[in-house]
């Protein structure tokens, strides 16, 4: 049967309430709102402009008709024999609460909206609601989530205390733990507690004192300034690195790992441009460390969606509490990393001149969100920072450690085993920069960002520079990390190169790059605990055309 037939069929089949159903089902594939949503073909139009339904891929509506008892459609429409894929598309948290929703009597739906009494509006409490339509209005005041249940609990052990039981089955086949980080690194970690004294860790991860002049140096010695570069004064008297911080040893002990370049104490290697230590092999050994690279996995990519990609971009400080001079040339890197990663079929978000508490509630409403059928997450912040922060618009810090928490395993447990990748591009302090003004077409981001990564597996951290430096900004073709990233994302992605290597050809290609003087470079710094190879399908659209 044609496909298109297939589907007018099964929509004339579908009664409303089976119709509001299904797009209750679908709550979290689309971004549209599908509350007003009255026939199956408005529905089937959505999921097929989102490329989760075609004649190519057609699992969902055998998953949705099972779902709802449709049994006898599935084999009227041919489709009985695949209903029962292996992959589900629909995430367990939407189909919990449709099975909830049919267990519910008339007489327990009253009693849960007079419970709800204080906490709805009236008009989504009237007789007319059903019990799904109160749900949706739970999620939308942030009283049930997927990971947080304990409401309807509360309810339920009222109203229907079987129910309960169903919840709680629930949060125990979605509360099994994560996978565990790399075990070198818990090792590592382990000895440095043990161990504090030891003299490759103090070593590695304290700044020499030799390249973090003092502030009086810095404001003394003088050099003649790049005429391509303007550095507020502001911004370096507040981002100067103290020689008695021991924020560097701390940072290294939170996640088992350093960045930088590497360097040798003893036999041992510390890797600090990938934020991992591991003992170099013997010349015996070294076949065996080679076939074990070999036979590294990759994680999957093979979702209908790659995934969301969030970009945070921050452009105007005019209202901040603090002199943050305006990041002109930001838009140009939003334009590339929104087409690049459209490209990369992710479903970009885009949130402009956000503050602080703006940007965290932008990733908590995005770690609540379901990923069952993504395939991983990938979080872009363009702003000023300082001191493993960034700046919101108003002036306000948000830690970069919290950007990524709600992220961590245990907290969203649809991306567990899953990568989630994170771009900062922001200067992490202003070494050896004379404070002046000029009217330039480049300037820095000039904000210290210290950081570390989260302890559980699957986390990746793209800095623009390393710790103590500036990272460049063009007043019109963005900065010099974003647009090698997005540049080297479109050649290299097609050639099958996972992104480790890509962000080591970013690396070098940006390391290579020169102010106007020609005197100051810059250097930028990937650290994660990946455990498999991020190699992204080559898209089947002509890439974007980005700036040279």
């Amino acid at each position: 049967m044609d496909f298109q037939k297939l589907l007018l069929e099964a929509g004339n089949a579908l009664s409303g309430d089976e119709v509001k159903a299904l797009a209750f089902l679908c709550k979290d594939l689309l971004s549209q709102n599908l509350n007003s949503v009255e026939s199956a073909d408005v529905l089937f139009f959505h999921l097929m402009d989102h490329d989760l339904l075609s004649s190519e891929q057609p699992q969902l509506l055998p998953e949705l008709l099972h779902i709802i008892q449709r049994h006898r459609l599935l084999r009227h429409l041919g489709l009985a024999e695949r209903e029962s894929k292996p992959r589900s598309i629909i995430s367990p948290y939407r189909k919990l609460l449709y099975n909830l929703s049919e267990e519910i009597t008339v007489k327990d739906l009253r009693d849960i909206k007079f419970m709800l009494s204080k906490d709805l509006p009236r008009r989504k409490l009237e007789e007319n609601v059903t019990t799904l339509e109160v749900f949706l209005e739970m999620e939308r005041k942030d009283l049930i989530s997927d990971t947080n249940l304990n409401k309807l609990e509360d309810i339920f052990a009222s109203v229907h205390p079987a129910l309960k039981e169903k919840i709680k089955h629930y949060k125990e086949q979605q509360g099994k733990p994560p996978v565990a980080p790399n075990i070198i690194l818990f090792f590592l970690f382990l000895f440095s507690i043990l161990h504090p004294t030891n003299p490759t860790v103090q070593e590695a991860s304290r700044p020499r004192s030799s390249s973090v002049p003092s502030t009086s140096t810095q404001f003394s010695t003088p050099y003649p300034l790049p005429r391509t570069c303007s550095f507020d004064t502001e911004d370096l008297q507040e981002s100067l690195p103290s020689t008695n911080s021991s924020n560097a040893s701390l940072d290294f002990q939170k996640f088992g790992g350093i960045c930088g370049s590497a360097t040798h104490r003893g036999n041992i290697l510390v890797k600090k441009d990938i934020c991992t230590m591991e003992r170099m092999p013997s010349q015996e050994n070294k076949a065996s460390a080679e076939t074990n690279t070999e036979t590294l996995g990759m994680y999957p990519m093979t979702s209908a969606k790659r995934g969301v990609c969030v970009i945070v971009n921050n452009h105007s400080f005019t209202k901040s509490t603090v002199s943050l001079n305006n990041r002109e040339g930001t838009m140009a890197d939003e334009k590339s990393l929104q087409e690049v990663f459209q490209w990369l079929d992710f479903e970009v978000q885009i949130h402009r001149d956000c503050d602080s508490k703006k940007i965290l509630s932008v990733l908590h409403q995005l770690s609540r969100k379901d990923h069952s059928h993504m395939d991983c997450l990938v979080c872009c912040v363009l702003s000023h920072g300082k001191e493993g922060k960034v700046y919101g618009v108003d002036g306000n810090t948000v830690e970069i450690m919290k950007l990524m928490d709600p992220f961590d395993g245990q907290k969203c447990l649809s991306l567990v085993e899953k990568p989630k990748l994170f771009f900062i591009q922001a200067c992490q302090g202003n070494k050896e920069q004379k404070p002046v003004e000029t009217d330039s077409p480049v300037q820095s981001d000039a904000r210290a960002v210290k950081y570390s990564i989260p302890s559980g597996a699957d986390f990746l951290l793209g800095m623009a520079t390393v710790p103590y430096h500036v990272s460049y900004r063009d007043r019109k073709s963005g900065t010099w990390y974003i647009q090698s990233l997005c540049r080297n994302l479109v050649q290299m992605v097609p050639r099958e190169f996972d992104l480790v290597s890509i962000l080591t050809k970013v690396n070098a290609d940006v390391s290579k790059k020169t102010d106007y003087s020609g005197e100051r470079k810059q250097m930028p710094q990937p650290c994660f605990t990946l455990r498999e190879k991020v190699v992204f399908p080559i898209p089947k659209k002509p890439p974007p055309s980005l700036l040279d």
